[in-house]
C-alpha cells in the first residue's frame, strides 16, 4: 500500500469542508507515534510538541491505556447510559474527589465542545437566563451554542445566537486598556469593568464562563487572583462561574492541577467543563456541577455516547498512570526549563514579542521584527520551519500570530532541550525571512 501525502490531500479537499483547517503547505499523514514522538506516511520522525491540540496528555501508545482499551473492546464496546456502566461510575468518581466541588455530579460527553454546551444549558436553565459572561479572546468549541460566547473573531464564523453574551475584560494580560498597570490594579480594574458590565444586563445573568488560561487564545492568563475577585461580584449577583479546563485540567500547568485553583481566595467554580487529555486520544469531554445546579433540569435526558465503556476504560487508566507517576509535578519541572531555556533563545530575536504560560502550556507571541504588531506571517513561518526540522508545534492567539506549545506531560529534560534547539532554529530561520523579505 502507497502512501503519498498529495494523492490524499487532494482526496480531503474533495470530500471535507473548506474550512477544515489544515497544517503545512504539504499537509502530513500522522500514522503512528510512540511516547513523544510521531511519524509521518513517509517515515519522517517529529518530536511532538502538540499533542493532537493538548488531547494526547501522557504519551502516544502508552501501554496501559492501550491494554485498557484492548481488554474493554474485547468484552464490550457500547451500552449507552440508559444501563449502569462501572468504568463510568468509577471515573466519576474519581473525578469528583479531584474535582475540589463540593457535593459534585459529573455528566460525561464526547468533547470539550459538548461539555461547554451542556455548561451552558444547565447554566440558563437553573438561572432561568440566557444571558452570558464570557471573556474577550476566548474560545469555548464549535457548536452554535459555544460559538456564540466565542471572543475571537479567528474563531467565530456567525454573529447569530440563542445567547446574549457580554464580554469581560481580564483574560489578556500583556495587551488591552489595561495592560501597563501593576497586577493588583490590572485585577481592580477589571473587576469594576465586570461591575460596571453588569450595570447594563436586564439582571439575572446566568453564568460566567472562562478559561483559567485561554487556550485558542494563544496561551494567554490573568494574574492569579482574577476569577476569585470576579467571584466576588459573582456570588452577589447569583451568578454561576464555569471553569473551562478542557485545556487546563489534569495538572498542565504544573502549579495547579485545575486551572482555577490559581484563583481559589473565593472557592471552587459552580461547574467545570473538562476533556481532551484524560482520554489521552479518546473521545471524552464532561462538566462536574454542584448537585444544585446538575440536578436542575427538568426534563429526562441521556448522552448516548458519552461515557462509553472503551473511552472511561482509556480514561481511569490515564488518570491512574498520571496520579502514579505524578505527570503535573513533571509539568511544573520540565515546563519551567522549558520556558527558561525559550525566554533564553526569544531574548535575543526582535520577532518575539512574548513568552508566557506555566508548566507544559507555554506561548510564543510573534511580532512584525521592529513592531509591537502581532504577525500570523511570522508565525506561519515559524510553524513550518519547525515542521521541517521535526518539531511539531500549534498557533493561536490574534489573528494566530502565536505559537502554542504542550507537549505530553511525559516529556523528559532532554527532549525539552531537543525542541527547544528546534523551535530556536525556525525561530531564526522565520526572523531571516522576515528581514530578507
Amino acid at each position: 500500500m502507497t502512501h503519498d501525502p498529495a494523492e490524499l490531500h487532494a482526496r480531503h479537499q474533495a470530500v471535507m469542508p473548506s474550512w477544515l483547517s489544515l497544517y503545512y503547505r504539504q499537509p502530513i499523514e500522522i500514522t503512528h507515534g510512540e511516547g513523544r514522538y510521531v511519524w509521518d506516511a513517509e517515515g519522517n520522525r517529529y518530536l511532538d510538541f502538540f499533542g493532537g491540540i493538548l488531547t494526547t496528555m501522557t504519551a502516544h501508545a502508552l501501554p496501559e491505556v492501550t491494554k485498557a482499551v484492548g481488554e474493554q473492546a474485547g468484552r464490550i464496546l457500547h451500552t449507552s447510559t440508559l444501563y449502569l456502566s462501572r468504568p463510568m461510575v468509577e471515573l466519576a468518581e474519581r473525578i469528583v474527589a479531584l474535582s475540589g466541588i463540593p457535593d459534585a455530579r459529573v455528566f460525561f460527553t464526547t468533547s470539550g465542545t459538548e461539555a461547554n454546551d451542556t455548561a451552558l444549558l444547565l447554566a440558563t436553565a437553573h438561572r432561568r437566563s440566557n444571558q452570558i459572561l464570557a471573556m474577550r479572546n476566548g474560545y469555548h468549541g464549535r457548536s452554535f451554542s459555544t460559538v456564540a460566547i466565542t471572543g475571537n473573531q479567528s474563531w467565530s464564523p456567525t454573529s447569530l445566537s440563542p445567547l446574549q453574551t457580554l464580554y469581560v475584560q481580564g483574560g489578556v494580560r500583556s495587551r488591552g486598556p489595561y495592560a501597563e498597570l501593576s497586577d493588583a490594579d490590572f485585577i481592580r480594574a477589571c473587576v469594576a469593568d465586570l461591575e460596571d458590565m453588569l450595570q447594563q444586563t436586564a439582571g439575572g445573568v446566568a453564568a460566567l464562563i472562562a478559561e483559567p488560561v485561554q487556550g485558542v487564545g494563544g496561551f494567554t492568563a490573568p494574574p492569579d487572583g482574577l476569577y476569585a475577585a470576579f467571584r466576588e461580584v459573582l456570588v452577589r449577583h447569583g451568578i454561576l462561574w464555569i471553569s473551562d479546563e478542557v485545556q487546563t485540567g489534569w495538572g498542565r500547568t504544573g502549579d495547579h492541577f485545575w486551572g482555577w485553583q490559581a484563583h481559589a481566595g473565593n472557592g471552587p467554580p459552580d461547574m467545570l467543563t473538562f476533556a481532551k487529555g484524560i482520554g489521552n486520544g479518546m473521545s471524552i469531554g464532561g462538566v462536574v456541577a454542584r448537585a444544585e445546579v446538575m440536578n436542575s433540569l427538568s426534563a429526562h435526558s441521556i448522552s448516548t455516547f458519552g461515557g462509553t465503556p472503551v473511552t472511561m476504560a482509556a480514561g481511569l487508566a490515564n488518570l491512574t498512570y498520571l496520579l502514579e507517576h505524578d505527570l503535573q509535578g513533571n509539568a511544573r519541572r520540565v515546563g519551567g526549563l522549558l520556558i527558561e531555556r525559550l525566554r533564553a533563545v526569544a531574548a535575543a530575536l526582535d520577532v518575539v514579542r512574548e513568552v508566557r504560560g506555566r508548566g507544559l502550556m507555554i506561548g510564543v507571541e510573534l511580532v512584525r521584527p521592529g513592531t509591537d504588531d502581532p504577525s500570523p506571517d511570522a508565525a506561519s513561518l515559524v510553524v513550518e520551519a519547525a515542521r521541517e526540522r521535526g518539531l511539531l508545534i500549534g498557533r493561536g492567539g490574534q489573528g494566530g500570530a502565536s505559537l502554542r506549545i504542550a507537549p505530553p506531560m511525559t516529556l523528559t529534560v532532554a527532549e525539552a532541550e531537543e525542541g527547544a534547539e528546534l523551535l530556536a532554529a525556525a525561530l531564526a530561520a522565520a526572523q531571516g525571512m522576515l528581514a530578507g523579505g
